[in-house]
């Protein structure tokens, strides 16, 4: 009910004042964002879900959020580390349309659509033209796709290199756990109640690498410091959720 209610406010609202009015356009997106983020997060935790956010970061560009993937629930954990804003999103192009909500908040708010397969040069100049433009945090999930088992998947990195290519960067790893069993819609409502999903940040690290073809080294750097991360939080995680999941050791996949 909330989705189809954001959605009606969205055509009822914010379509409109995009085509009429685009100068007054971004506080009312941010209204909207921050109405459906709280109401989304607001849900989840009347459900018995909690939400550990440990990042927070301004509204402008430069700024880029790398991230794994668990579950949709990440997307709820990456809008809360915006609280004045929202993040740009890279997401599949899939997403652009029939998805309800979510295609249309994709093209309304300018989130970024990556097409895998498509690595030429053009493809590059793209990411590149979008990522200099960006006046918002860029959250990218180089796994590409949620992982099925908890573990940090091997990373797609073209992405990546077409970003860190375009201009200065303030990076930041976001490291999400305790939401890959609930990735499907009948594992979430078993298990919302006891959901403890939590987001912790390593960073700020500092990087420009403007025009250059290749970041393998800091890409390198980046996905050691987000196995680290995971590996550590689940030490540290009470004995009782240790024992509710299954147990291994985050190592990046071959």
């Amino acid at each position: 009910m909330t989705f189809v209610a954001l959605e009606i406010l969205l055509w009822v609202t914010v379509t409109p004042v995009s085509l009429l009015a685009p100068g007054r356009l971004e506080p009312l997106l941010r209204f909207h964002v921050r109405l459906g983020r709280d109401s989304t997060a607001g849900l989840l935790r009347l459900f018995g879900a909690r939400l550990d956010v440990g990042l927070r970061v301004p509204t402008k560009g430069g700024i880029l959020i790398v991230s794994n993937h668990q579950s949709l629930v990440d997307i709820v954990l990456a809008f809360l580390c915006v609280p004045d804003g929202y993040p740009q999103m890279v997401a599949h192009y899939r997403y652009l349309r029939g998805v309800p909500l979510v295609s249309h908040m994709l093209r309304l708010y300018g989130h970024i659509p990556v097409y895998p397969g498509r690595k030429g040069r053009a493809e590059i100049e793209r990411l590149g033209e979008l990522a200099r433009a960006a006046q918002h945090p860029i959250v990218i999930y180089p796994e590409g796709h949620r992982t099925p088992d908890g573990e940090i998947q091997t990373w797609k990195r073209a992405g990546l290199h077409a970003f860190l290519s375009a201009r200065p960067w303030t990076v930041h790893v976001l490291v999400v756990d305790g939401m890959w069993k609930s990735a499907r819609l009948p594992d979430f409502v078993r298990t919302v109640s006891r959901m403890r999903c939590r987001a912790e940040a390593v960073g700020p690290f500092e990087y420009d690498g403007t025009g250059r073809d290749n970041h393998d080294e800091f890409i390198d750097r980046l996905e050691r410091t987000m196995c680290d991360k995971l590996a550590q939080m689940r030490r540290d995680e009470p004995a009782s959720q240790h024992r509710d999941r299954e147990p291994a050791e985050p190592v990046m996949s071959s």
